[in-house]
This record gives structure tokens, C-alpha cells and sequence, in this order.
């Protein structure tokens, strides 16, 4: 029993894997007895809503906002000042009386508030990793300039003063712990799949786009994270010279995930681009298609662990990871994941990949009994 405050971006219905999470675990603490204060974003009406849940209660604190603008750099760090001063000075009240005060690194640079002001809160500092941040921002620059190296140490240090480190992956762990943080500071926690999915959870329509294919589905943000090219590569050879019969059902948003759609489309190759769907319909979204992409790009491992990957593995759906065996993606999907429904291909090596979708056409005719309609 306590009085725990969580802050985060973007809470449901607005797109987002943490506020998800968020929303989910603060509604299972209310269950257990605790008093939570939620304070995220919203791009709809702001608004604070408080409710009983089981032993305990839960206020949601909404914060109307804008997107952030991912193109400017100056307005996107702008973005960020604003929105984690908004968010600490919503919280003020409730901040003086936690027990615990749990944030995300998203949105980044959250510690560079708390951590200072923990000398006045008498709450448990919990910093909770998504995405490791501004090493993220630095590995999407050509160049990386003086001050931000200084910024990063800085940040690095107020890591080490946190009470508790919470990571996503050992991949994570081991990142940090190479920067200094005590490792008995840091905390395994995994995420899980924010729906619940079952023997009768529904599939949606298959697209008609891709109609007579096995569906391959990736589904979430495309940003500088996210490595298309290698699969873009190797989905062009399993068409032009392979049997072509996965299609690719692109369900994204994000910086890049335009740049992805036109890499497949530049080559004539068979796609279905869509947006993300609504909470309610991810669970079906996540049954309907032969196998799942996740993609990772190498300087990203440790930084980033795609948090859609326990959607995937939830799904009971084959897995296909474009991305380093150092990541925990893999290490997840090795040690959950039957045989023969994981493939994993290296950055960089599209005939790799070409020879895994390859596996997976075959996987999906041997799982359903039906070949593609290619094969007829």
C-alpha cells in the first residue's frame, strides 16, 4: 500500500507502446491497494479523471499537446523542455507525498528534472528505460558535437543517482552498467503484451492488396532505429527471384516509415500500407498474419528494445528479426519461440532474409495445409 506517481507521454486512446504500459501496470497497482497518479499526454480534451480500482484508486492526469516535431531539431528539443516541465509542475502536489515516483525515458530527459529534485521529494526514484536517451539522438547524427558528448556524461551521471534502474532487456543491463550505473541498482523488468490474446481472438479481413500471399506483418514506428533497407533488399529478391509468395502489410507510422513503403514500392513489390489501428483491434491485428517484422539496427542494440516484440510472441505468429544476436529480440524469440518459427538475418544481409521469407512461405503452407494462391 502507497502512494506511487507515474509519469509518461502519450496515454491511450493516443498511440503509444509506454502509455499503454503505463495504464495497464498503474491500473494493476490500484488493484493491489495503491494510490496512483498518472500524468501523460493527450491530443484530445485535457481532463483529470479519478476512480476506485480494487483496493486502491487511480487518477489520470491528461495534458492536451501537439505531436512532437520529429524534423526540427530545435523545435523537437523544445518540444521536450516544455512537455517534461508541464508534466513534473502537473504533478507537484502528488509528487510531495509518494512513496514512489516512477518516469520513462519517454519522454527523454525526465531525470534531468527529478533526479535533481529528489533532495526535496522523499519518494523512491524509479527510472524506468524505454529508450536510451540522447544516445539515440547522437547515433542519428553525422556528427556529434561537443556539448552534446558533455549532455550525454552528465545525463549518465544522473542515472547512477537513481534509487532503482528498471531495463527492458540484459542487452540494456549491460549498457549501463558499462556507464557507470551500480548493477545492483538495475532491475530486469520485461514488458508484456498490452492486449490479451486468445484460441478466440479473431483475425481482421487479410488486405486485398495481398490477396493469395502469406501475410507478413510489421506493425509500429519506423524511425532511425529501425533498419528497411536490408529487408527491403532481401523482400525484392524473394519476389524477382524467389517465389514471392509473403506480402508485406506495412501497419506504420513514424519518421521513416514512409522511406520504407517507397523502398518497396520503387521495385513494383506487393504492399499494403496502412496506420496503426485502435487499442481494441491490436489483438487482432496482432493473429492475422503468417509472421511478424521486427527490425533493429546494430548501433541500436542496448539503447532500444522494440517493445512490439511481445505482441508478436503473444500472437503465437512466426518472427522474423532483421538485427544483431547481441539484441534481446533475439534472445526472446530463441528462448520462447518453437522451433522453426524464428528467423533472424543480420543487418546488412539481404540474401539472408530473401532465404527466410523463403522458410516462412513454407512454414505457413505446412501450418494451415493451404499454399499460396501463387502456387495454384
Amino acid at each position: 500500500m502507497g502512494n506511487l506517481v507515474y509519469l509518461v507521454d502519450w496515454l491511450p486512446p493516443d498511440y503509444g507502446a509506454i502509455g499503454q504500459y503505463a495504464l495497464q501496470e498503474s491500473e494493476e497497482r490500484a488493484r493491489l491497494g495503491d494510490d496512483v497518479v498518472l500524468v501523460g499526454l493527450t491530443t484530445r480534451d485535457a481532463g483529470t479523471e479519478s476512480r476506485a480500482v480494487g483496493r486502491g484508486s487511480l487518477t489520470v492526469v491528461r495534458l492536451k499537446s501537439t505531436p512532437v516535431d520529429r524534423v526540427s531539431f530545435k523545435r523537437r528539443a523544445l518540444w521536450t523542455l516544455r512537455t517534461n516541465v508541464r508534466l513534473v509542475a502537473a504533478a507537484t502536489n502528488a509528487l510531495r507525498s509518494a512513496d514512489e515516483i516512477l518516469f520513462t525515458a519517454s519522454p527523454p530527459f525526465l531525470e534531468d528534472l527529478l533526479v535533481p529534485l529528489s533532495k526535496v521529494l522523499r519518494g523512491r526514484l524509479v527510472f524506468r528505460i524505454a529508450d536510451l536517451h540522447p544516445e539515440c539522438l547522437m547515433n542519428e547524427l553525422t556528427t556529434v558535437p561537443a556539448w552534446l558528448r558533455t549532455f550525454q556524461r552528465f545525463t549518465e551521471m544522473l542515472r547512477q543517482r537513481a534509487d532503482v534502474v528498471e531495463v527492458l532487456g540484459e542487452d540494456q543491463k549491460r549498457r549501463l552498467v558499462a556507464g557507470g550505473v551500480d548493477p545492483a541498482k538495475v532491475v530486469l523488468r520485461r514488458s508484456t503484451c498490452p492486449v490479451v490474446i486468445t484460441p478466440e481472438t479473431k483475425p481482421l479481413t487479410s488486405p486485398p492488396a495481398l490477396a493469395g500471399r502469406h501475410l507478413l506483418l510489421y506493425s509500429g514506428a519506423v524511425a532511425h532505429a529501425h533498419d528497411f533497407e536490408t529487408f527491403a533488399e532481401g523482400y525484392r529478391r524473394h519476389h524477382q527471384l524467389g517465389s514471392g509468395r509473403m506480402g508485406l502489410w506495412l501497419n506504420a507510422t513514424g519518421g521513416r516509415a514512409d522511406a520504407f513503403e517507397q523502398a518497396v514500392r520503387t521495385h513494383g513489390l506487393p504492399i499494403h500500407r496502412s496506420s496503426p489501428v485502435a487499442l481494441a483491434e491490436l489483438a487482432s491485428l496482432l493473429v492475422t498474419p503468417a509472421a511478424h517484422l521486427v527490425t533493429l539496427r546494430d548501433e541500436y542494440v542496448g539503447l532500444v528494445v522494440p517493445s512490439k516484440i511481445y505482441g508478436c510472441i503473444a500472437s503465437g505468429r512466426d518472427v522474423l528479426f532483421v538485427g544483431s544476436e547481441e539484441c534481446d529480440v533475439d534472445f526472446l524469440c530463441r528462448d520462447v519461440l518453437p522451433s522453426g518459427a524464428y528467423e533472424r538475418a543480420p543487418v546488412g544481409d539481404p540474401e539472408r532474409v530473401a532465404a527466410a521469407l523463403e522458410r516462412l512461405a513454407d512454414r505457413a503452407e505446412a501450418v494451415t495445409g493451404r499454399p499460396s494462391l501463387l502456387d495454384e
